[in-house]
């Protein structure tokens, strides 16, 4: 099973440019099968992580940026893939 994970931030003013490239020098522990980093207008950042591991699995998840860096507090989603289709 893959459970894929998605962490959205919101910069503070100003700042998106350096929390992508805070979350981009992030080291997780261990390495998911797929990593992905997207942007999004109003200086939004999304990271997808895709895991082999049941739902109910703690892979690891980036941890919350610096207050500076974000507007709100960070959203999380967790999902499991049941196709990939081109």
């Amino acid at each position: 099973m893959t459970v894929t994970l998605m962490w959205e931030a919101a910069a503070a003013e100003g700042c998106g440019p350096r929390l992508l490239d805070w979350a981009r020098e992030q080291q997780l522990p261990a390495a998911p099968r797929r990593l992905e980093f997207l942007i999004a207008p109003g200086d939004r950042v999304l990271v997808i992580s895709w895991w082999e591991a049941p739902y109910d699995a703690e892979p690891p998840e980036l941890p919350d940026p610096p207050e500076e860096l974000v507007r709100r507090q960070v959203h999380r989603w967790r999902f499991v893939s049941v196709s990939v289709e081109s």
